[in-house]
């Protein structure tokens, strides 16, 4: 979900990107399609050197579109294709996708995904499980949607909204700008936007519904320490059925964030990823805590008095 706050939420200046929004027809016997050239409808010629590389690259996915229904838009780097009204869908890249890339740049991604990447848009429920059967050969595992490197795409139930696809468009950055990141900051910053607006002109997370679970968590004193937390790999951390990792990792990042401090640690971070891998020594640097237990205290106390709403007050 998004929120506008302080700042309206408005597309930013419209790039000169190449455009093309187009809606297909099938073949009354329900032959394989070929849309017509006519079918592609061009807004703007961008100055990229990826023109024609975008342009290849759609002629190719035209030959495995499922249906007559969907839209394409090419919207950099991604391209998206949803099966709603092609309004609908123009909306979602122009007001998501764009503002999302945008706004994630803007603080944190000075690299694009190396590959075109496609944005699958479903219409539904059923539209999602079909047509991630059909097209990738898999069954969802989450009814939301998810961001699959192997595919090269984002494959997205928008019916459930458009957090997720805000979610899921920072792992491809984050392939592309922090190959090391340890999966607490990778799925820590997705999640954080979630539920996401814009506050004083950059991307803000607001708290969302993973909140009470941590919460129940603290009380049952069953959260991780930080040095854990930080320690985790992947297969440790996704293995965890209550989902306790990635709250804790998105209410670390939420904290920072709501302290001014959150884009200065990731940079800090990054830099010095090789001598401190996990992330946690930056930490402790940038919170200016040696003793992390003495600050999972404080911010377990913080969450603990967390409420659901749009806290857009940043304070160092």
């Amino acid at each position: 979900m998004f929120r506008k706050v302080q700042v309206a939420l408005v597309s930013p200046l419209v790039l000169a990107w190449l455009a093309f929004l187009y809606h297909l027809s099938s073949t009354p016997d329900g032959r394989p399609y070929q849309p017509p050239p006519s079918a592609i409808e061009t807004s703007k010629q961008p100055e990229s050197s990826t023109n024609a590389e975008f342009a290849a690259h759609v002629e190719q996915l035209k030959k495995k579109l499922p249906s007559a229904d969907f839209t394409v838009l090419i919207q950099p780097p991604f391209v998206v294709i949803g099966d709603e009204p092609a309004e609908a869908v123009k909306q979602h890249s122009e007001n998501t996708v764009k503002w999302a890339v945008d706004k994630l740049k803007q603080d944190f991604f000075s690299q694009d995904p190396r590959d075109i990447l496609d944005i699958w848009l479903f219409k539904d429920g059923a539209s999602y499980e079909k047509n991630a059967l059909l097209l990738f050969g898999e069954k969802p595992t989450t009814p939301y949607g998810y961001y699959s490197s192997a595919h090269k795409a984002l494959i997205m139930n928008i019916s459930t909204g458009g957090g997720t696809l805000v979610h899921e468009i920072v792992h491809p950055f984050i392939e592309a700008n922090f190959p090391a990141c340890p999966p607490w900051l990778n799925e820590g910053l997705g999640s954080l936007y979630e539920q996401t607006g814009e506050v004083n002109g950059h991307i803000h997370g607001f708290t969302n519904w993973r909140l009470p679970g941590l919460q129940a968590a603290i009380k049952a004193n069953t959260v991780p320490s930080f040095k854990y937390l930080t320690s985790l790999d992947a297969r440790r951390f996704y293995d965890d059925a209550k989902g306790t990792h990635y709250a804790q990792a998105r209410y670390l990042c939420y904290y920072l964030q709501q302290r001014g401090l959150l884009i200065n640690f990731y940079r800090e971070f990054l830099a010095h990823q090789k001598e401190d891998p996990t992330g946690y020594q930056t930490l402790q640097k940038i919170l200016g805590y040696v003793d992390m237990n003495a600050f999972q205290q404080k911010w377990e106390k913080y969450v603990l008095g967390l409420t659901q709403g749009y806290e857009v007050s940043v304070t160092p």
